[in-house]
C-alpha cells in the first residue's frame, strides 16, 4: 500500500483577487507562484500562494468568484487552516505585525498540542499560525528569499487543516481505514490524524458539530488536496476510492499536476493529487507568478481570458 506523505495544497474562494492578491504577498509574506485560472471557468482567476517553487504542502489556491457571497458557517465542512511558523518568537512577531496592519487576530493560544495564533483574512478565512518548534520540515520546502516577512519568522507551510463533520466517525475511518492515517488523539467529539507521526504538515482535526451545513461564499475552503508521489500511486488509490464506494472523479490532468476528486460520507471534498511537474513545467523559478499562465488546451483563447480579467499588479 502507499502512502499519504502529508498535505499537498487546500482551494478557498475569494470574491476579490486583487484584495486577495495584496493580503497574502504583502501582508502574510507569501510567494505568489502562479496566476491561472480556474480551467473548468476560464473567466476567473486561480491563484497560488507557496514557498520559493510552490512546493507541495505549501500552497494555498484561490478561486475567484465576483459573485459570491458571505459563507454561512455551520458543520461538515473544512473550517480553518494551520500555517507553520518557525517558533515561539514567531507568534508574538506574528502577532505584533497583525496589530500594525490592523489584521483580525486572536491571543496566542493553544491548537492540538502547539502554541498557535488564530487569525483571519479580509473576507473572514480561518487560519491559525502554528509552532513548529523548529521541528523537521520536508526537505522539499524552499523558502522565498524577496519575503516581506523577516526570515526567520516566515511561514514554513501548510500545518493541522481542521474538519468540521456532523458524524465523525465516517470522516475518521476514510482517513484511518482507506488512506492509512495514524490517530494520534482522541476525545467524545475531537480527534486528531497525522499521515506521517507526529508531523503537523499531513495533520488534519476532525471535530464533531450537530447543526445545519456550512453555506459557502467568500472566506470558505472548498476543497483539501492530499499529496501522493506521481500517476502511478494516484491511479492506484482511484482504484481503493471506488472499492470503498465512493464516486471518484477519474484522474484529471491539471498540467502542474495530475488529481482526482471525491467525496466523503460527510460531505468533504477530497482532492489527491501529484507532486509534479509542478509550476515550473511553464516558467522558470524567477518568473514564477509574474504573467499569466495558461495551460496548452486554453492557449488559443489566451486574448479572449486576458480581456475578461481585471488586472492584479
Amino acid at each position: 500500500m502507499f502512502k499519504i506523505p502529508g498535505h499537498h495544497h487546500i482551494s478557498m474562494i475569494t470574491k476579490n483577487a486583487q484584495m486577495n492578491n495584496q493580503f497574502y504577498q504583502t501582508v502574510l509574506g507569501m510567494r505568489r507562484v502562479k496566476k491561472t485560472v480556474n480551467q473548468d471557468n476560464p473567466s476567473m482567476y486561480h491563484l497560488f500562494y507557496g514557498d520559493l517553487t510552490g512546493s507541495a504542502g505549501t500552497e494555498l489556491s484561490f478561486f475567484e468568484m465576483p459573485i459570491a457571497g458571505r459563507t454561512t458557517r455551520g458543520t461538515n465542512a473544512i473550517t480553518q487552516i494551520g500555517l507553520l511558523v518557525p517558533s515561539s518568537e514567531s507568534l508574538d512577531y506574528w502577532k505584533k505585525r497583525f496589530e500594525l496592519l490592523d489584521v483580525k487576530h486572536g491571543e496566542i493560544t493553544t491548537y492540538a498540542g502547539r502554541k498557535a495564533l488564530p487569525f483571519e483574512d479580509p473576507e473572514g478565512l480561518h487560519l491559525i499560525l502554528l509552532n513548529n518548534n523548529e521541528e523537521e520540515i520536508p526537505e522539499y520546502w524552499s523558502a522565498w528569499q524577496d519575503s516581506t516577512v523577516e526570515q526567520k519568522h516566515r511561514i514554513l507551510g501548510m500545518g493541522t487543516v481542521e474538519i468540521t463533520v456532523r458524524y465523525l466517525e465516517k470522516t475518521a475511518k476514510t482517513l484511518k481505514d482507506m488512506f492509512g492515517y495514524a490517530e494520534a488523539a482522541r476525545s467524545e467529539k475531537e480527534a486528531i490524524y497525522q499521515s506521517v507521526a507526529g508531523k503537523a504538515f499531513g495533520e488534519i482535526v476532525l471535530k464533531q458539530q450537530e447543526g445545519p451545513s456550512e453555506k459557502p461564499g467568500r472566506g470558505s475552503i472548498h476543497h483539501l488536496a492530499i499529496r501522493v508521489k506521481n500517476e502511478e500511486e494516484l491511479r492506484y488509490w482511484d482504484e481503493v476510492v471506488k472499492e470503498r464506494g465512493f464516486q471518484s472523479s477519474g484522474v484529471v490532468d491539471r498540467f502542474y499536476f495530475q488529481s482526482l476528486y471525491f467525496r466523503d460520507l460527510n460531505g468533504i471534498l477530497f482532492e489527491i493529487a501529484t507532486d509534479g511537474p509542478g509550476f515550473t513545467a511553464d516558467s522558470t523559478v524567477v518568473a514564477l507568478g509574474k504573467k499569466l499562465d495558461l495551460p496548452p488546451f486554453l492557449e488559443e483563447k489566451r486574448a479572449e481570458i486576458e480581456a475578461s480579467l481585471m488586472p492584479l499588479d
